[in-house]
């Protein structure tokens, strides 16, 4: 079956099977960022953002894709070099496998929560493991990551 999205802001098609999976589709069309992990929805890695919000590559058939706006890694490079800044002076890159789906899940947290707190970050996070850093690094690079954002909205330029 043929479908038609919109791919990192620009229009793309597929031929696609019914049950082609959307981590199938993106990675064969270019989109590396998008790790395989788990493939049970329980690790993050495959993380995309389907109109805006944030979901399982992994556990998605490529057809839900039709009609609608895709965003990957790849899309969002100077929001993604921005925390990744913040990420990398924290130490909380570390092997760097499971980052870019987590990068994709800060940044959504970004766009959706105002000014959380760190039970809430955590709660957004949740979903993203990572097995070499320990967690805390993340969050220290998230919270300063969230503040130097406030910052630019209200004005200070950082």
């Amino acid at each position: 079956m043929k479908i038609q999205f919109r791919l990192n802001g620009k229009t793309v098609q597929a031929d696609i099977q019914a049950d082609m999976l959307l981590i199938d589709l993106l990675r064969d069309m270019g989109c590396t960022s998008v790790k395989r992990g788990c493939e049970t929805d329980n690790c993050g890695l495959c993380t995309v953002w389907l109109d805006k919000k944030p979901i399982l590559s992994c556990s998605t058939l490529a057809v839900r894709a039709n009609g609608r706006h895709l965003r990957t890694l790849e899309g969002l490079q100077k929001d993604a070099e921005e925390f990744g800044l913040f990420l990398a002076k924290e130490g909380g890159e570390q092997c760097g496998f499971c980052s870019p789906g987590f990068i994709m899940n800060v940044l959504s947290m970004v766009r959706e929560l105002d000014d959380p707190t760190e039970e809430e970050i955590k709660e957004y996070l949740a979903g993203n493991l990572c097995r070499c850093s320990g967690y805390m690094s993340q969050l220290r690079a998230v919270k300063k990551f969230l503040a130097y954002k406030k910052e630019q909205r209200e004005g200070g330029n950082a």
